[in-house]
């Protein structure tokens, strides 16, 4: 039996009212924000960290658009605008693989502050959600936690932007987690310095890699077919290598990944080679060890590299990420759980709110959208069961597992971000439930703010 203790009852501090309050400010929550905030409501955007962008910042993912090719058909939208903006401000460099921009983890956080502050949305960093506060089946705010104690914001509607579906599972809403042992890998991820541009580019073009090298040692990758002959930024031979002369540990056979970008200044970003199995994000010991572990295998990984990489004779770490990587925990069980046949056979629906391309990217299926091929993504599945004024949007949205695969990616979370920020604005305005919102005013102004729906 669990040992308990008795908490008091206290009174809570009501510090901040809203119309909209977006928890959570990754692609998905920070899209939302924009979007409610330009609709024309007021707008709170709360994260636990001290900046906006989530996996862009906190974690250290800077591919946003790595999937587009030269017949890629998109939303545009704010995740458009996120590419955009960071290019004017000097936080992006071309990606290597696509026609995308790779967006700089640390120079988006101005980017995202400008935005915020465009917008007029009041900000609120270093505040943690931890509960809920309900009338009955109703969300009317959450209680946050900080070094200022333990305070309330109410909010006339409230959007889950958690990843995890933190919110909607606390309000009692019907969730499905993924058991730990299915999730898909979880990632430290690292940028490093005193890399020779020159000579590794070199090296990179005499042994060019594509998508079908993903096939090697641990990973099989299904693809399309057409991926195969792709040039991919994929790095596995020198831990492969390393194993045999044992300069790393034989065990360590899941290093292996993708480089970033390289830049004149010897630095190279977004790494993305450890990827730890059965890691739990809801878990805090699960993701303690994921940390300790991944930062260990990152400096294994970099060992590898010095070693047998041209170019990186003189490399060394320069950052770890904020905070590792989850891609699979919790979804809602929404009023429509988007399915594999949608995700793979351009799914439509009359509630769409944006379009994503025919990308997926988990589960041992890679297909990149190279043929204009794209799915719709339905607002109802951003609307929870049995709760009231709240949305869960970014990869807690509900699906199965590939169309998770595919909407888990950060550019799909910003399609749906800003559909859900224009629901809950337009909730607001007409004071109707979110489940009753007019599908041609939602779809006007999506319009309006640069969408495509079809």
């Amino acid at each position: 039996m669990t040992k308990t203790i008795h908490e008091p009852a206290r009174e809570i501090p009501v510090i901040h009212e809203t119309d909209v309050l977006v928890v959570g400010s990754g692609p998905g929550g920070l899209s939302a924000a924009l979007a409610a905030a330009r609709a024309g409501v007021e707008v709170t955007l709360l994260d636990r960290f001290g900046c906006f962008g989530g996996n862009i910042t906190t974690v250290g993912v800077e591919g946003f658009a790595w999937y587009r090719h030269e017949e890629t058909v998109e939303a545009g939208g704010i995740g458009w605008e996120f590419e955009e903006r960071a290019k004017a401000m000097g936080a992006a460099v071309p990606e290597s693989q696509s026609l995308s921009y790779e967006l700089d983890s640390e120079g988006f956080k101005l980017v995202a502050d400008k935005l915020v502050e465009e917008a007029g949305i009041h900000p609120m960093l270093h505040r943690v959600f931890v509960a809920p506060i309900r009338e009955g089946s109703r969300i009317t705010g959450v209680i946050v936690e900080s070094k200022a104690g333990r305070e309330a914001v109410l909010a006339k509607r409230v959007i889950d932007a958690t990843g995890d579906a933190d919110i909607a599972h606390m309000m009692g809403a019907p969730c499905v987690k993924t058991p730990v042992e299915q999730m898909q890998a979880a990632s430290v991820m690292f940028h490093i310095a005193g890399v020779d541009k020159q000579k590794f580019m070199e090296g990179v073009k005499a042994d060019p890699q594509t998508y079908a090298n993903w096939s090697t040692g641990e990973w099989q990758v299904e693809t399309s077919g057409k991926e195969d002959a792709m040039f991919s930024p994929f790095l596995a031979k020198p831990f492969a290598q390393a194993i045999r002369d044992g300069v790393i540990p034989a065990h360590l056979n899941t290093i292996g990944g993708t480089w970033g970008a390289v830049h004149d200044s010897g630095e190279m970003t977004y790494m993305n080679l450890v990827h730890l199995a059965g890691i739990d994000g809801t878990d805090p010991d699960s993701m303690t060890r994921g940390e300790i572990e991944g930062r260990k295998q990152a400096m294994h990984a970099i060992d590898a590299l010095r070693a047998y990489t041209p170019g990186c004779a003189g490399a060394r770490l320069r950052n770890f990420g904020m905070t590792i990587g989850i891609r699979d925990t919790r979804k809602i069980d929404a009023h429509h759980n988007i399915t594999e046949d949608e995700t793979r056979n351009q799914g439509r629906f009359e509630d769409t709110i944006g379009i994503y391309p025919e990308f997926i990217d988990g589960y041992g299926v890679l297909i990149l959208p190279t043929t204009g091929r794209y799915m719709q993504i339905p607002y109802r599945s951003m609307l929870p069961k049995g709760v009231e004024g709240l949305l869960v949007t970014g990869r807690a949205i509900g699906g199965d597992r590939i169309a998770h695969a595919a909407t888990r990616n950060m550019a799909c979370c910003a399609v749906a971000g800003q559909g859900a920020g224009v629901a809950a604005a337009l909730s607001v305005k007409s004071d109707c439930a979110l489940d009753a919102v007019s599908l041609s005013a939602l779809h006007g102004e999506l319009q309006r703010q640069g969408v495509r729906l079809h």
